[in-house]
């Protein structure tokens, strides 16, 4: 056979190849696409879901990032004395404050920020709130100034204290400045408290070994004091003459602080009572109503009310918050009880103060010797008693 021919029929023999690979191939293709149809998932992805494709993985990778980027899930609570829940911050609230002239709640997070709210909207649908930017740091603690004109912050990165001023707009709002210079830092443990005198005239941070500083409002140390006990787990600069304390052995007390002690008489205890829960391992916290007539006392998540004058536990909170609870604040009137733990502030009415009020107007009334004496307390102990009706906690 010639070379010639040698050669056609090896083409022939190439092409009639490549014919039944290209039919084998379109036959392969026909039955892949069969059972796609069956079985409602393309060919080419594998069992478990991720396409190979850059276009299906860059959708997924989009949905993935859109599910990060969403917030937490706030943490849900009902309670018939719930009055409102403040919920305009997107990092936990470590502190709260509220302002002498009662118009004002200041909170402090971990998003960078401080929020002013006003308390007359505490009743209503929307809580209107004025934001302070904290710059490259954010609050764990806050005060305002006696005057209402400025508060101050503990700084968590910067471990010192910060400044802001409020100004007042033509607008009703506030401009927050934060003055140039940062206090200079001292403490060489973490500060667990700020306060400021009702003078206005000096600042007091304490800090959890046995330091309490007292500043001027420049930022210069006045004084220092190193209490010689056990590290410090609270401080408050008073602005009245009686105290509340609560430790491990499940008991609180009441204390009258106000006596001379120039004649060296000790505060004398007025009344105690059991918190079993402060056995356990969670850290309390307590506030004490201005009248002192009402002690709240927290461990973990719940709020228990106490009337301090018979001793005795009236109210309580389960799971208020989902995490541990930060802080507790009764507002100038007494008529809400404050507490934050997550990303939410919840206000309660205090039905226990209400309670105590009726009782102390009853006991008045029978003391009572003029009628314009009588009709002022009778206005007072009607009053509180309408206001726990409509709450639905008036006792038969």
């Amino acid at each position: 056979m010639e070379l010639s021919q040698m050669s056609e029929l090896m083409g022939l023999s190439v092409l009639l190849g490549l014919l039944a690979l290209m039919a084998t191939a379109a036959v392969a293709r026909g039955w892949l696409r069969a059972g796609e149809e069956r079985s409602g998932r393309p060919a080419c992805q594998k069992a478990n879901g991720f396409p190979p494709d850059k276009s299906s993985g860059s959708k997924k990778q989009k949905q993935y990032q859109r599910i990060r980027k969403e917030k937490p899930q706030q943490h849900n609570f009902t309670h018939r004395l719930l009055a409102a829940a403040l919920k305009s911050h997107s990092g936990n609230i470590s502190c709260m404050d509220f302002s002498s002239n009662g118009k004002y709640l200041a909170t402090c997070a971990d998003d960078r920020t401080i929020r002013i709210w006003s308390t007359k909207d505490f009743l209503q649908r929307e809580h209107r709130s004025m934001r302070a930017n904290v710059e490259l740091d954010h609050a764990t603690l806050v005060r305002f100034s006696p005057d209402c004109r400025a508060f101050i912050v503990w700084l968590a990165n910067g471990d010192t204290l910060r400044v802001f001023k409020m100004t007042k707009r033509e607008d009703g709002g506030y401009t927050f400045t934060a003055t140039p210079e940062d206090f200079p830092k001292k403490h060489k443990a973490p500060v667990i408290d700020i306060g400021i005198a009702n003078t206005g005239k000096f600042i007091m941070t304490a800090s959890s070994d046995t330091t309490v500083l007292i500043w001027s409002l420049k930022g210069q140390v006045l004084s220092t004091i190193n209490t010689n006990q056990m590290n410090n787990t609270h401080a408050a600069v008073s602005p009245c003459g009686r105290m509340a304390s609560v430790s491990k052995d499940g008991t609180w007390k009441l204390w009258d602080t106000d006596v001379e002690y120039k004649k060296k008489q000790d505060p004398y205890l007025l009344k105690t009572g059991r918190f079993e829960e402060a056995a356990g391992a969670a850290p309390c916290r307590l506030a004490l109503s201005p009248n002192a007539q009402v002690l709240a006392l927290a461990s973990g998540s719940s709020i228990h009310l106490y009337n301090t004058r018979r001793g005795e536990k009236e109210e309580c909170f389960e799971r208020v918050h989902g995490e541990c609870i930060a802080n507790l604040s009764f507002d100038i009137t007494g008529r809400f009880l404050a507490s934050c733990g997550d990303r939410a502030v919840r206000l309660f009415h205090n039905t226990p103060g209400h309670r105590a009020m009726v009782e102390e107007m009853q006991g008045h009334l029978k003391r009572a010797s003029n009628e314009s004496t009588r009709q002022r307390l009778q206005q007072q102990l009607t009053q509180a008693q309408e206001t726990l009706k409509s709450l639905g906690a008036l006792k038969k």
